[in-house]
């Protein structure tokens, strides 16, 4: 399956690669709370609270704590659902499609920027191609989204997925 989306570099970010495990897992690894917490943020970041409601319309909730201690809520809502294949969400929304109001992102009490974010997984000869793109509403909010770390954050994120279903999580 090829990605359905194609970014757009003015306002996007996007990670394509190739993972060494099963696409079923990895999968499960985005959709099952428990086996989310362990690997979402990148360490030492933690993932300490996850609430999905794997539905359009659904609740995909995460609490996030710095290595000092602070704790980040995040909110969005779940657009699209394709089993075994795509997630997209957003944080303009919460649970019911009710709009939000942008809270904070980890690690800036004045950083906040709105954005669609999409994980696209299909099965590759050595294991499972992995697309995550975030789409943003205008490119101050790519080129803040880009200074946090987005291509290292969440690369090492999905390195940390890997290993935990390597090591048989």
């Amino acid at each position: 399956m090829k990605p359905t989306y194609q970014p757009n570099a003015e306002f996007d970010l996007s990670l394509t690669r190739v993972v060494d495990v099963p696409r079923a897992l990895v999968w499960r690894a985005w959709t099952d709370p428990d086996l989310l917490k362990p690997w979402f943020c990148p360490l030492p970041w933690k993932t300490i609270d996850c609430e999905i409601d794997l539905r359009p319309g659904g609740a995909f909730r995460t609490t996030m704590q710095s290595p000092e201690g602070e704790r980040f809520h995040n909110e969005g809502c779940y657009l699209e659902i394709t089993a075994g294949e795509k997630l997209v969400w957003t944080n303009t929304l919460l649970a019911g499609y009710r709009p939000s109001v942008i809270a904070t992102t980890c690690g800036s009490d004045d950083v906040g920027f709105p954005f669609t974010a999409m994980v696209e997984l299909a099965d590759h000869p050595d294991g499972t191609r992995y697309t995550a793109t975030v789409i943003h509403a205008d490119t101050a909010g790519r080129d803040t989204h880009a200074r946090m770390g987005f291509n290292d954050g969440w690369g090492k994120a999905l390195d940390q997925l890997v290993a935990m279903i390597k090591a048989g999580s």
